[in-house]
């Protein structure tokens, strides 16, 4: 019997598969079709309380937590941890088999309070606490570098987030060695280039400003960006193990084919459609982006060139990058609808 896509690529390549914001039974499925690990964002108790068959079990959770909570952020918080500890649990065995280097389940905590790095940690904490492998997802902006300096010097293992520009992979590279080698702690750290996100951004910039831009040019700018980031990871030897997240495509993966990597993505309608296509597994991150390709998105994209550029952006200009925006008022968006959800069912005991 033929192997599915994902063991193949995992058999052939250093590329590993990793699923997205899954219920319980998709964690499974993911597990068996070659999944070593789980990425969760803040929009996951919005999409497991409105999940078909999920949403019951997530409504059941959540009025727990409101029993157990003071207000309402307290409420999604601890839903939120009840919620990844059902992922983690599927996934410990995975961790189990190989330690702190395979089955970590990441929690991204309140994304409205992500401006201050002392709630960060506060609930980096809390969530580390919910399983031996949970992985604490924090935002590489000024506030989230703050918190990661502590929480790394604590051993605890990190994923760097919200990652779009070269420069800000390499504050925190610097960073995480310069605390590595004071503290003497080595927790398992990787950094979350979200490619995808950064497309749907550029392509939204191109549609409102009318940019005259070659669609073929336009299709290989977030990619371009994680080809840079992954060689200045390996040609730096910095500790960390680079995510390709935030997928919109198969491109988002099949594109990272090749690579010492982990690419994340959603289990329906992205990595069920590429187990269905089955495609052949060809080494793909080393094909070079053209220089005409990056000096057209350079010369037509402002931000584009900000984020390829390794000093393209200054520490304090990360939170305010506009794709770094954009993914977070997704996230914000639905914090708030699980928000309201509670204050309404708190209203009705």
């Amino acid at each position: 019997m033929k192997e599915g896509y994902f063991r193949r690529v995992m058999k052939q390549t250093p590329t590993v598969f990793w699923v997205n914001n899954p219920t319980r039974d998709e964690a499974r499925w993911a597990i068996e079709a070659g999944a070593t690990g789980c990425t969760c964002n803040p929009s996951f108790c919005q999409k497991m309380v409105d999940h078909p068959t999920e949403g019951p079990h997530a409504r059941k959770l959540l009025d727990e937590a409101i029993r157990e909570s003071r207000n309402d952020s307290e409420a999604e918080a601890i839903l939120q941890r009840k919620l990844v500890r059902g992922i983690a649990e599927v996934f410990r065995p995975v961790y189990d088999a190989r330690p702190k280097h395979q089955g970590y389940v990441s929690i991204q905590g309140d994304p409205i309070e992500e401006h201050d790095p002392q709630v960060i940690i506060h609930e980096a904490r809390l969530n580390r606490a919910i399983a031996p492998n949970a992985c604490i997802k924090i935002p590489c902006t000024p506030a989230g570098l703050a918190a990661m300096e502590t929480l790394i010097a604590e051993d605890i293992p990190i994923n760097a987030t919200e990652i779009f520009a070269v420069s800000q992979v390499i504050a925190f590279c610097e960073l995480l060695e310069q605390v590595r080698s004071k503290s003497g702690t080595k927790p398992k750290v990787y950094v979350s280039h979200i490619a995808g996100i950064y497309d749907d951004y550029l392509q939204k910039y191109v549609e409102r400003e009318k940019i005259d831009i070659s669609p073929d040019t336009l299709y290989q700018a977030g990619l371009a960006v994680a080809r840079k980031v992954y060689g200045i990871v390996k040609e730096r030897g910095y500790h960390v193990t680079f995510i390709g997240g935030g997928a919109r495509g198969p491109q988002h993966f099949t594109e990272m084919v090749g690579g010492d990597v982990v690419v994340t993505i959603n289990w329906q309608g992205s990595a069920d459609k590429l187990i269905e296509q089955d495609p052949p597994v060809v080494y793909r991150l080393f094909n070079p982006v053209e220089q005409y390709v990056i000096d057209e998105l350079m010369e037509k994209l402002p931000d584009f060139r900000r984020g390829y550029q390794d000093d393209g952006l200054k520490p304090e200009e990360f939170e305010e990058f506009g794709p770094v925006e954009l993914f977070r008022s997704m996230f914000i968006k639905s914090w708030k609808r699980v928000l309201d959800l509670s204050k309404q069912r708190r209203a009705a005991m």
